[in-house]
């Protein structure tokens, strides 16, 4: 019998291995099919890993913190730009108090470019809070919203799930992930892989569900898909973000619908700004109001307004694939197909057939319809103290846009008290009306008078002195426009200058005082002083005569600088501003007298003052050895040249360092503005500053800058023009005596011609390219010829460089502006001043002559129960400059409450009691400016008067511990309908009193018997 064949068993094996495999590659397509329905093991995986992703606040900077990438999101709330925030609050002395530790894992995530996993904010933005962290703004995006999947409209949900992600809210399988629609991303692969090999045909199925859509619209860049790894990021974000709660993700997908309709991008509107949400798209796109929609949508569906409310909402949902183009240019094809949508819902039995037929003929127009209001719609009035908050909270971020700052994921602690800030801004408004004027004592001589209160400008600021910085606590105006009085005005505030330049004429006594008080007086008597410089003259008298030590002591000095007497007399001319020029009193019954500094201080003397400020001016001229005006003394030292090309270049030196860092940094239209703000101008004036910045303009150009910049409204003729672009023009007339015409240090104009033509110059260029107009500017004055009119030249000259060096001491005293008009009218007002700048100076003498920061901002609280969250707070220690000795900070606050006492702020004395009857001393000084402009003819004869406003100012301080400014406005014509004084602010902070002390003297508990909750920083 032949041998069975070895292979036969293996063959009868054969069909059952197949059918093994068979039957596991089924149970895997099965288990594979069952895994894309149920996600059960996503499901485990992904909620396991993602609990690892965690997040703690701690004290201090975070080593783990990982920032994200621009995007859309995290561009608008803030968390991309985190860095750079903190780097510039850092800058401003400013420290990260306490920051998130991001989990290992979430870090792990993070560097591979997931997007962080945490519970997303639908809606955030600025919030303010006051001193006790009562809210006092609040800007919060979207504006409309839902606040839970119950809340939003069935029909808007089904309509929304039919045309996007139909599956995303099916029961029947509750780990199902929400980041895949399977069959949907099968077909957009396979699409896409088809356009590879058919290059013309661009068409392609979406493959995205809700959750990847908030993900990509959210957090990849610009918004968009714009690769495969994209779109991967995209989802397995979404996956983490679904199972961060559970396997069960039933909840995670109802409030991915809710996310959707709330966050969906929907285009920007002029006037709004950026829209995001059905809410908020209704309401800008269609003008339909939140609770209106959903009332209607919620009702019956077969009426004409449910029809129109429905398609309107329904053509958003569409608008969102192409928001810029359908809710513009293209909204007629958003009109189509919304209409195609309509009959596709109604076919699928989504919405009834009556519904569609309804809403088909109804119009869209969302790019036509009428404007809205932009958000956060409240007055500018009561937004006055939280606008100061965002313009400085702007300058510390490096973003001035409040658009911006608005929109990010913010809460500020200010320093302001909402509970004072409130009343006296209904008091303020109240004011306007004319009975309340009255009741408030505000009608009268030197008061409002018969002027229409309704035309007042009231304006006011307080602030509180702390221990490391002064803390501002109110901050308002009664001004209805965005313009901040208090900041962002520049006003003529009269003889609240006399303030400025008490404080400058007592700060050289201690100069003085430092320079003589250790001689004898052998030494004293060796001194050389220019008889012209009465100031130095006094300080050698005065310890000629006062031998004891206690006479010696700069306390002494001061009290005889305040007891100084000056004449009063109106009946002087004094060559100031490069003319001759007179002054008057306010009252006629000072001008036969001899007074006393304390005295003209208390009764606002006019004539005094202008002759402090002389001495004041002669003292800078002729401090130093070696100044410009000892340099005339005698034209016969035969080392007058060697020694006038070392003066020359030094002292240029000096001025041009000054002059850059006046000018650095801004473009020449700003420089422009800055030099011509130290100007009164006139055609003169104006022709010789055009032809030394701007030497290559044609003579039309000349002539256009000098109309443009005249006050008057006559135009210069151009015959004139021609001739005077001639006569001033570099070749026929020297810097110097340019510089002269224009009363404008000759090398301020070189400077600001040489950075128009050379911008990117650095210092070391302009001092090089220098040389010679330093030499120039200065060797005219000694050349003999015509004496007297070349001495009078000089004086304007050393007058311009007095001013400079006073400029620096009140700029170091808080003044705004980056020049002085070089005139003695400068003591009465003539450059100007700001309310808030008053007040900082008063903050300089309540501190003992420290300059302390003014704090407006406790803390910042970036991205709260986020994994970028970020405290930041002060540095311990706030810098504080000191810029007075402290024995001149306490003589000037003890004589300026003399002017409470005993001068023109009486009626304020008793304004603050304490509740045991004490009086809170209060000292100030007042100030009244009448700015008009006047147009003279030949011989002095006035032709032309017109008033540009009319400005009184008290700037006070209430005890030791409070102070600030008061001031009323009135701009343009109206000015002439007031003649009010000082006495109005002085009465206003009469009136205001019941009102700032629950702040002065805060009560033990609240009406409703709550602890009353004192500021804190104090």
């Amino acid at each position: 019998m032949p041998e069975p064949q070895p292979d036969k068993p293996r063959r009868r094996f054969r069909p059952v291995l197949f059918i093994i495999v068979l039957v596991l590659l089924v149970l895997a397509a099965a288990l594979a099919a069952y895994e894309m329905r149920s996600s059960a093991m996503q499901a485990e995986y992904f909620s396991r890993l993602a609990s690892k992703l965690t997040y703690t606040m701690g004290e201090g900077p975070s080593k783990s913190i990982r920032f994200p990438s621009e995007s859309p999101y995290d561009a608008r709330l803030g968390y991309a730009n985190l860095p750079g925030y903190l780097d510039k609050l850092q800058s401003r002395d400013y420290l990260v108090a306490a920051q998130a530790r991001i989990s290992p894992a979430m870090s792990d995530m993070a560097d591979h470019g997931l997007f962080a996993t945490y519970k997303e904010k639908t809606r955030a933005g600025l919030s303010i809070l006051d001193c006790r962290g009562a809210p006092l703004f609040s800007s919060q995006f979207p504006e409309r919203y839902y606040d839970g999947f119950d809340k939003a409209p069935a029909l808007l949900v089904k309509s929304l799930l039919f045309i996007e992600n139909r599956e995303l809210l099916d029961t029947k399988y509750p780990k199902r992930n929400p980041a895949v629609e399977w069959d949907r991303f099968s077909k957009a692969v396979l699409d896409k892989l088809l356009s590879v090999f058919t290059p013309g045909d661009k068409r392609s199925a979406g493959g995205s569900t809700l959750a990847t859509q908030i993900e990509k619209y959210r957090h990849s860049p610009e918004g968009r898909t714009g690769s495969l790894s994209d779109k991967l990021v995209q989802m397995a974000s979404a996956t983490l973000r679904a199972y961060q709660g559970g396997e069960d993700t039933t909840k995670a997908r109802r409030q991915i619908v809710v996310d959707y309709l709330n966050t969906v991008p929907l285009s920007a509107k002029p006037g709004y700004g950026e829209v995001n949400g059905i809410g908020d798209g209704m309401w800008v796109w269609y003008g339909r109001k939140f609770d209106e929609v959903n009332r209607v949508l919620a009702g019956r569906l077969d009426t004409p307004q449910a029809a129109q409310v429905y398609k309107e909402a329904l053509s958003l949902m569409i608008a969102q694939r192409r928001p810029a183009h359908y809710l513009g240019a293209g909204d007629d094809d958003l009109e189509r197909l919304t209409n195609t949508h309509l009959r596709v819902l109604a076919q699928a039995g989504v919405i009834s057939p009556k519904l569609r037929d309804a809403a088909l003929p109804l119009p869209l127009n969302p790019s036509a319809s009428s404007g809205v209001a932009s958000p956060a719609a409240n007055t500018f009035v009561t937004r006055k103290a939280s606008n100061a908050v965002r313009t400085h909270l702007g300058s510390m971020l490096g973003d001035s846009r409040l658009y911006n700052l608005d929109r990010l994921d913010l809460s500020v602690a200010s320093t302001l008290d909402s509970n004072a800030q409130n009343a006296v801004t209904a008091v303020l408004r109240d004011l306007r009306d004319a009975e309340k004027a009255a009741a408030a004592g505000l009608t009268g001589k030197g008061l409002l008078g018969n002027g229409d209160p309704a035309n007042v400008v009231y304006s006011f600021t307080l602030l509180e002195r702390g221990a490391n910085a002064n803390y501002l606590r109110v901050q308002t105006d009664n001004y209805d426009q965005p313009l901040d009085i208090n900041e962002g005005a520049k006003l003529d505030l009269g003889s609240t200058a006399k303030l400025r330049t008490l404080v400058t004429y007592l700060d050289i006594v201690d100069q003085l005082h430092k320079r003589f008080s250790g001689m004898d007086a052998q030494q004293l008597k060796a001194v050389h002083i220019d008889p012209k410089d009465r100031m130095s003259q006094w300080a050698v008298e005065y310890f000629t005569l006062n031998a004891r030590p206690e006479q010696r002591s700069l306390d002494a000095m001061l009290e005889a600088a305040l007891n100084r007497k000056y004449s009063a007399s109106p009946y002087e001319g004094f060559f100031t501003g490069g003319g001759l020029h007179t002054f008057g009193n306010f009252s006629k019954l000072d001008d036969r007298k001899i007074m006393p500094v304390r005295d003209a201080l208390r009764s606002s003397t006019n004539l005094v003052f202008v002759r402090m400020m002389r001495d004041v001016v002669r003292y800078y001229m002729f401090q130093l050895p070696g100044s410009s005006a000892a340099l005339l003394a005698d034209s016969t030292d035969p080392r007058r040249a060697e020694y006038l090309a070392r003066f020359a270049d030094r002292e240029g030196r000096e001025f041009l360092t000054r002059f850059y860092n006046k000018y650095r940094g801004k473009t020449a239209a700003e420089a422009e503005k800055v030099l011509l703000a130290s100007l009164r101008p006139t055609p003169t004036r104006l022709a010789n500053v055009h032809r030394t910045i701007a030497p290559e303009a044609t003579v039309a150009q000349f002539g256009k800058f000098i109309n443009d910049n005249l006050a008057s409204t006559n135009e210069i003729d151009d015959e004139r023009i021609a001739r005077m672009y001639t006569q001033y023009s570099p070749a026929n007339m020297s810097l110097a005596d340019r510089g002269y015409l224009a009363t404008i240090h000759p090398l301020e104009l070189w400077l600001v011609g040489y950075m128009r033509a050379h911008p990117e110059a650095k210092f070391a260029d302009i001092t090089d390219a220098s040389v010679r107009e330093r030499q120039l500017v200065y060797a005219w004055l000694f050349n003999t010829h015509r004496k007297h009119a070349q001495d009078r030249r000089i004086a304007g000259l050393l007058e311009v460089e007095a001013f400079l060096k006073i400029h620096a001491q009140w700029k170091k005293m808080g003044y705004p502006f980056d020049s002085l008009t070089p005139s003695y009218a400068t003591t009465l007002g003539a450059s100007a001043d700001r309310p808030a700048s008053l007040a900082e100076m008063m903050g300089i003498i309540v501190n003992g002559g420290l300059r302390k920061p003014t704090r407006r901002i406790d803390s910042l609280h970036f991205a709260k129960a986020t994994p970028y969250e970020t405290l930041v707070k002060p540095a311990g220690e706030a810098k504080a400059e000191r810029v007075l000795s402290p024995e001149v900070a306490s003589v000037v606050a003890e004589a300026i409450r003399g002017v409470v006492s005993d001068g023109t702020a009486k009626r304020v004395k008793t304004a603050f009691t304490m509740s045991d009857g004490q009086v809170i001393a209060v000292g100030g000084k007042t100030g009244t400016g009448d700015q008009r402009f006047e147009v003279y003819a030949g011989a002095g004869r006035l032709i032309e008067s017109r008033y540009v406003n009319r400005s009184a100012t008290f700037v006070f301080n209430i005890g030791e511990r409070f102070f600030g400014s008061m001031t009323a406005y009135v701009a343009g014509p109206r000015a002439a309908d007031y003649d009010f004084t000082s006495a109005l602010p002085v009465q206003l902070l009469v009136t205001l009193a019941p009102s700032l002390m629950p702040m002065i003297e805060p009560p033990a508990t609240t009406a409703a018997g709550v602890p009353y909750k004192v500021c804190g920083g104090n």
